[in-house]
């Protein structure tokens, strides 16, 4: 089982429960349950980071998920939330969201997972489970461009801007 800390209240380091789980269960537990563990949060750290943003910007503004794994620790997952006023380019292990000011409303623009589900899923898609077509979508888009393109758009830059499209 994985553990997120964006939100660990227990007295024990993140060191402490990552061996902890380890010794009970070394290596046996999957993407899946990672992911599960990692959304306990989420939500509320997403409307945590857009109401400490909201005096910093005046226009609308961008919140970004980065997920990462411990290096040291497999089995522990950080999410870092910050917000931005340019739509960042897309990369792996990536969620991203426009909120917008005038309606006050939260926009899903997209989710890259990390390289290796990427790399299996651009390359098997017809092996993708139904209930995975939304995030193969992105998958594909971001393979493509599209994505890369869409943050161009919304940055208002030229399509020969300095970074390649695809």
């Amino acid at each position: 089982m994985a553990i997120n800390i964006v939100e660990d209240k227990n007295k024990k380091t993140v060191g402490a429960h990552s061996l902890e789980l380890s010794k009970k269960d070394p290596g046996t537990h999957s993407a899946i349950d990672q992911m599960r563990e990692q959304l306990k949060d989420y939500e509320k750290n997403i409307h945590e980071c857009v109401q400490s943003h909201l005096g910093k910007f005046e226009d609308d503004f961008y919140v970004i998920c980065l997920t990462k794994k411990e290096r040291l620790m497999q089995n522990v997952l950080r999410g870092y939330f910050f917000a931005r006023q340019s739509c960042p380019t897309p990369d792996y292990d990536q969620s991203v969201y426009k909120y917008h000011r005038a309606d006050a409303k939260l926009e899903f623009l997209w989710v890259v997972p990390c390289d290796d589900v990427v790399n299996y899923m651009k390359n098997n898609p017809t092996l993708v489970d139904t209930d995975k077509y939304g995030l193969l979508d992105f998958v594909l888009k971001f393979a493509d461009g599209s994505l890369l393109r869409l943050s161009k758009k919304l940055n208002n830059e030229k399509k020969d801007s300095n970074i390649i499209d695809k």
